[in-house]
């Protein structure tokens, strides 16, 4: 057993095994971010943006050594010394003190943040068991707010010395995708390596919770009770290890001067918003209870709930699991719930014994009164909305920033399910049985772990993302075709331009026409997609087109003697067959294959007239041998960067059954491309195209979420590139069915009811 001084000891060596693994990372982050740069010059793009590109990769050249130097010393620093937070930029203010923002600081502040959740996206289980491991080792509950563990500290430290280094919010968002990425990667290998050191060191070797909830047929049968998901040892071992925060802490809004002020994408305007929702709701309980918000200050800090409110909320979810259980035929009944509600809040009141309890209960029963109140959610649906009240009044009472943020994954759990759910016109159609299965199947699996708090919300709503993406794919009637010819559509893509990347070093140093050279590029490398897509990579057919690919190489190359000159006459008649053949598989019309036919007429008239380079016969040999093996020299799908440069007219893709968007609107601003990147499966929009303006859900977003299929009630499939998209956002095309989440709705109805009746909280 280890004594207190050892185990500071070891947190300490542990933080500096962090430290150093980041600082190992850097070179590399330097060196992947100017590689960026270079790939950024090279894509075509519109005047304007070519030259904001120079600018910025100029800037970023002659600043970057400074930022990777300050970088590393800042890190350095921060783990001697602490973290300095006296110059960190206050977003919130006191009444007495409201101010306006500048948009520089407003805006580092929106990309320190999303900096910070794209951290903790990917790397949430490292960071937990991190955290339980130090957490243990120095005897308190929880890390400072201010720990250099924590991902918006880091976040806040490369912000800094990035403008502190005469980089600009400029220069940010042109690399901010692969900042994010590289970031969080390399955050999340720190935080393994660190358990890893730990584990050597036998501090906890075992935390992982993840196996420990898990999709099993058991788990959604209608009398089960929500514990069927996992044994008995499991759920001891969850419990016994109480979470906190798996996400930083956004700052709550002072006034709604923030939502004028912020800068950045429509859904960033949309967070903005709902913080200023939150922000005006605690300045309403702030001022009949002043120790409510107090506990703010110290959000990661569990707050203990009174015996004897808990035993009273045990019995209520008892009690709503029993009716559930035994069919109560009124379940799903509006005005049954309503008043379910009503005497359970009654209840939780007299068994509550502070004054910041009986408030919270107050709240969270408003909360809830506004989501069963809400028409778009189908009846059926209501009973298992119901059902979260319990789960989220324990976090409300333990987890003071559920009141703080709308990052909190109760509040994303619930609005992920709203957005399923909410329709245009729910009466219009049902809700599938999987989604109901799966809500059903979630809510149950939180109600199992009563303890765990913000933990079991966080897990389910990673598994209910996930469960989305197989659903629309695999079990929805409705969308299902379109996923899978959208689908389709992007692997034609992707292996084009995977054939595109490999032609084009393969003919890097050999003599060929530019007709020809352009056609393999343009033109036969979809021809090879679409062929492999079809047939299969090894068929006979793919061979075919792989074998014209070499004809058509060696006949444009130089023919000085007769013999050569005959061989190519007697190969042209299959070999122009073949080629028009390919152009038709992939979708050309005839007006574009005659067109092709006589640039490369032109080509290999070149070649009789010794105008063309001659090809030596071993190099001639070798490329043949590489076409033949040409899928087996791809790069990996992973590493093809596609992007709305590389995404071609997808016009060609069009049937019966996928209407595709070629045209429309005006080019989108960065901020409306932002907002398109954020769009999520599942959620319902208005679309105005073709003459007809109609419900569409989102059901599908391809690698790279540069490709995006709507699909509407009747099945009618629409599919966008991103920046299409984005325009269709910027006109006003397409409309989200919901201006607030469902949460954010719900609040403020409750602050409403509140600002009419204030003494509401202190009964």
């Amino acid at each position: 057993m280890l004594n207190a001084a050892s185990s500071k000891a070891l947190a300490t060596q542990a933080r500096r095994v962090y430290i150093e693994a980041l600082l190992r990372a850097l070179p590399g982050l330097i060196q992947t971010l100017s590689e960026t740069t270079r790939q950024l010059l090279m894509q075509p793009a519109e005047y304007a943006v070519q030259v904001a590109r120079r600018d910025g990769v100029n800037t970023w050249q002659r600043h970057h050594a400074t930022w990777h130097i300050k970088l590393a010393d800042a890190l350095r620093q921060a783990a001697q010394h602490g973290v300095n937070v006296a110059h960190a930029p206050e977003l919130t203010t006191g009444r007495d003190q409201m101010s306006l923002v500048d948009d520089d600081t407003i805006e580092r502040e929106i990309h320190s943040s999303r900096l910070a959740l794209s951290i903790m996206d990917k790397a949430t289980w490292e960071f937990s068991d991190l955290r339980n491991r130090i957490s243990m080792l120095e005897q308190q509950e929880e890390l400072s707010a201010q720990d250099l563990l924590r991902a918006h500290v880091v976040a806040r430290i490369v912000l800094d010395t990035w403008h502190s280094s005469g980089l600009t919010n400029a220069e940010w968002q042109m690399l901010q995708n692969v900042l994010h990425d590289e970031l969080s990667l390399l955050t999340g290998e720190a935080y393994h390596e660190t358990n890893r050191w730990l584990v050597g060191q036998k501090v906890l070797p075992e935390v992982d919770l993840r196996p420990m909830i898990r999709r099993t047929g058991a788990s959604s049968g209608p009398n089960s009770s929500g514990g069927g998901s996992t044994g008995v040892g499991a759920a001891s071992r969850y419990n016994s290890q109480p979470g906190a925060d798996t996400q930083p802490s956004a700052h709550v809004a002072g006034d709604e001067t923030r939502v004028m002020t912020r800068a950045g994408s429509l859904g960033g305007r949309a967070t903005a918003h709902a913080e200023a929702v939150l922000g005006r709701l605690n300045r309403l309980i702030g001022r009949q209870l002043p120790e409510f918000v107090a506990t703010q200050a110290h959000p990661n800090q569990r707050q203990p709930m009174s015996p004897k409110l808990t035993a009273a909320m045990d019995l209520a979810e008892e009690m709503a699991r029993k009716r559930v259980a035994f069919g109560d035929a009124v379940a799903n009944k509006g005005s049954s719930l309503l008043e379910e509600l009503q005497q359970r809040k009654q209840t939780l009141k007299k068994a509550a014994e502070t004054p910041a309890e009986r408030a919270t209960i107050e709240i969270v029963a408003l909360l809830f009164q506004a989501i069963l109140t809400e028409e778009r959610i189908p009846a059926s649906m209501r009973v298992w909305f119901a059902r979260l009240q319990m789960p989220v009044l324990r976090v409300a009472v333990s987890e003071p920033d559920f009141f703080a943020t709308t990052d909190h994954p109760a509040r994303r759990l619930i609005d992920r399910m709203g957005a399923c759910v909410m329709g245009f016109n729910p009466s219009a159609g049902e809700v599938g049985q999987s989604l109901e299965k799966e809500i059903k199947r979630v809510v149950q699996v939180v109600e199992a772990y009563p303890d765990t708090g913000r933990r079991v919300f966080q897990t389910v709503l990673t598994e209910f993302e996930k469960f989305l993406d197989h659903y629309f794919k695999n079990e929805n009637q409705t969308t299902k075709k379109g996923v899978s010819l959208a689908q389709q559509v992007e692997q034609r893509e992707t292996l084009a331009i995977q054939f595109t990347i490999e032609l084009r070093k393969m003919l890097n140093e050999v003599p060929v026409q530019d007709g020809v050279r352009e056609f393999l590029f343009q033109v036969w490398a979809d021809v090879l997609a679409v062929t492999a897509v079809r047939s299969g990579p090894q068929a006979d057919a793919t061979r075919l087109m792989k074998r014209a690919a070499a004809d058509l190489i060696w006949s444009a190359s130089a023919k000085v003697s007769r013999e050569e000159r005959a061989e190519v006459i007697r190969r042209l008649p299959p070999l122009l067959k073949t080629l028009r053949e390919g152009m038709g598989h992939a979708g050309l019309p005839a007006a574009k294959q005659d067109e092709y036919i006589r640039t490369l007429n032109n080509s290999l008239a070149a070649a009789f007239t010794a105008k063309a380079a001659a090809i030596p016969r071993e190099r001639l040999e070798e490329l043949m041998e590489q076409l033949e093996a040409l899928e087996e020299m791809l790069p990996e799908s992973d590493d093809v960067q596609i992007n709305e440069s590389m995404v071609r007219d997808l016009s060609g893709h069009e049937s019966e059954d996928l209407e595709v968007v070629a045209d429309g609107g005006t080019p989108p601003t960065p901020a409306m491309l932002a907002w398109a990147r954020e769009l999520q499966v599942g959620s319902w929009y208005m679309l105005d195209y073709r003459g007809r303006n109609e419900p569409m859900q989102l059901a599908w977003r391809g690698m790279r979420r540069q490709l995006a299929l709507f699909v509407s009630p009747q099945g009618r499939g629409v599919l966008f590139q991103l920046n299409r998209m984005a325009a269709f956002l910027q006109a006003g095309l397409l409309l989200p069915a919901q201006d607030e989440s469902l949460t954010v709705r719900a609040t403020r109805t409750a602050m409403e009811k509140l600002e009419v009746d204030p003494t509401r909280l202190l009964g």
